[in-house]
């Protein structure tokens, strides 16, 4: 009997990402005796390259994987392909088209999937490869929807699988990984019902077995892969589960792979703290979805959060310097005008995390936003990603003020480019929400919206912006951006509008610090093989004229005009920051030969 041939392909949103759907789809049809092919590309990639890959195969059978990044893509490339190929069946599945998908068979869609997909496709192209077209037959298979006789016909619901019964998607190896994040399932569901996700519409929380989950892992830590990212909703949701996983990966840590996991951190406790207490820098980094801190708006949303203790957790962890934290906030929802919204990224910019995600509401298909919008006045764009445009409380002109607010908290914060910098200018505003409207407005006015600005321009702006805020003492100001642009650039030279004030005998003091193996093997020991030429091109040695050290421990309130230097490795990075490491050198006779 020949086989039809079936390709499922993958659009992923970015080049480093990689697919774990079609990825385990792939696996547990060929564990089950069906064969697929897979392809995967990028929406970045040329519409007419995709489509001339898959016209190539001619396959017969061809499946999507539908998100919101990629939805109009897939539809345009469906109807393409149509033309093409016209015997070609199409099916499609993934949370794009798993709620609210009878549209999708007028742009040329033959099957949708709905819910988990791995058995339904296994069925699917089992049942294809003897019928050759789809029939009746096809009522047998729970969990689609498909169009016979200008009927749309829907199936009973899926029964989930138990995970364990899902191969391991990197079984056979990494190729076409490289240079890659790798996406790992130790669970599916989520205890929660958050209306602006769908995960709050899938049933049962299930998890795969300790053992299988250690096998997984141990590959990823013996292949030192780069980075995994868990994509288990709420990680931390089963206490024991949890404490397993991070206790078997401090204890097995190769000192390379890192380890991203979404969390909540208000229900983490004293156990898991000393847990990850053990952890090495960089092994793992959380992200916290704290959305909004506005009770009215949490209670509507149904996140139920304990704020208070969410807080003193993410304080706890930040204190552990150890791990990485992501906090997420979402613009447009229910209840939140634009000055509780700004109470909202007042609470949890004022936490410094290492990454702060000031997003905008998403009216996904299926979610209970998208369902009430029109009972909150949410208007959202009508094509994927549905994102809001306003609110009844926050119209579009202030909506479009967030976004320019965001754009600077990426460009300024989120790069590390300038933490201290703001840290500092923030001083003077009356919030952190005040600082960034305002650097956002100035941004504006000066029309860097419609230019990109070079790394040393960026710089230069900031330092403009602030020059001109009352009351500000321009000299520290001056040291502490020379300071952010050292901490984040490997740079020859400082730019001409930084006041360097180097005594005549500064480049002496260099030259002499570099020759001095005492020096070397204090603050660089790493770098004892290179000789001072080299070692002065792999680092920098820097004066300043305030105590930059005693600024950062007291959270920029102690301001000391004492002349001091620092030494800037770029040979090493730091693993929470991923910043350049440097060293405070002592005062006195230091640099002396």
């Amino acid at each position: 009997m020949i086989k039809i041939k079936t390709l499922l392909v993958a659009i992923n949103a970015k080049y480093i990402h990689t697919s774990l759907a079609v990825r385990s789809i792939d696996v547990y049809c060929k564990q089950n005796n069906t064969n697929i092919n897979v392809k995967e590309f990028t929406i970045n990639n040329n519409e007419d390259t995709i489509i001339n890959e898959i016209y190539a195969e001619k396959p017969d059978f061809l499946g999507f994987s539908c998100y919101i990044w990629n939805i109009n893509l897939v539809l345009d490339l469906i109807s393409t392909i149509k033309k093409l190929l016209p015997n070609i069946k199409i099916f499609v599945g993934g949370p794009e088209v798993s709620y609210e998908y009878e549209y999708i068979f007028e742009k040329g869609v033959d099957i949708v999937c709905i819910g988990e997909g791995e058995k339904t496709v296994k069925e699917l192209v089992d049942n294809f490869n003897n019928k050759k077209c789809i029939d009746s037959s096809f009522k047998n298979i729970d969990g689609i929807a498909f169009k016979l006789d200008n009927n749309i016909i829907v199936t009973k619901d899926r029964e989930l699988l138990c995970l364990d019964e899902i191969p391991f998607v990197y079984k056979d190896g990494l190729e076409g990984t490289e240079h890659k994040i790798l996406y790992y399932e130790a669970s599916r569901g989520c205890p929660y019902s958050c209306q602006y996700c769908l995960s709050s519409l899938e049933k049962g929380l299930r998890f795969l077995s300790e053992e299988r989950v250690k096998q997984d892992l141990n590959f990823f830590l013996k292949n030192n892969v780069k980075q995994v990212k868990f994509v288990d909703r709420t990680f931390n949701c089963n206490k024991k589960f949890a404490l397993m996983i991070w206790n078997y990966l401090i204890d097995n840590d190769n000192g390379i792979t890192n380890f991203h996991f979404e969390i909540s951190a208000d229900i983490v406790d004293d156990e898991m703290l000393e847990t990850l207490k053990r952890a090495r820098l960089g092994l793992f980094q959380f992200e916290i979805g704290v959305q909004s801190t506005n009770d009215a708006t949490l209670d509507e949303i149904k996140r139920k959060t304990n704020l208070q203790k969410l807080f003193d957790k993410v304080n706890k962890i930040k204190e552990l310097k150890n791990i990485h934290q992501h906090l997420d906030l979402i613009a447009g929802l229910p209840f939140e005008d634009y000055e509780i919204f700004k109470n909202s990224f007042n609470d949890v910019f004022n936490v410094y995390p290492e990454q702060f995600q000031l997003g905008f509401l998403k009216l996904l298909k299926g979610s209970g936003l998208r369902i009430n919008a029109n009972k909150y006045g949410i208007v959202y764009k009508e094509k994927a990603p549905y994102e809001v445009l306003y609110t009844s409380l926050i119209n579009y002109d202030k909506m479009n003020m967030l976004k320019s607010i965001e754009e600077m908290v990426e460009t300024y914060y989120n790069s590390g480019k300038a933490i201290n910098t703001i840290k500092y200018g923030i001083k003077f505003f009356n919030s952190s929400f005040d600082f960034f409207e305002n650097l956002a407005i100035y941004w504006e006015e000066n029309n860097y919206n419609n230019v990109s600005p070079s790394k040393m321009k960026l710089y230069e702006v900031i330092y403009t912006f602030l020059n001109n805020i009352d009351n500000i003492d321009k000299n520290i100001l001056n040291e502490i951006v020379k300071f952010d642009i050292l901490l984040n650039d490997n740079i020859k030279s400082l730019p001409t509008w930084i006041n360097t004030d180097y005594n005549s005998n500064f480049k002496e003091k260099e030259r002499l610090f570099y020759n001095n193996k005492e020096n070397i093997e204090k603050y660089i020991p790493h770098l004892n093989n290179y000789d001072a030429k080299q070692l002065s091109r792999m680092c920098y040695f820097e004066k300043f004229n305030i105590d930059i050290e005693n600024i950062i421990n007291s959270n920029f309130n102690i301001i000391d005009k004492k002349e001091t230097y620092i030494l800037f490795d770029y040979y090493t990075k730091n693993d929470l920051i991923y910043k350049v490491k440097y060293h405070f050198l002592e005062r006195g006779n230091f640099y002396e030969a």
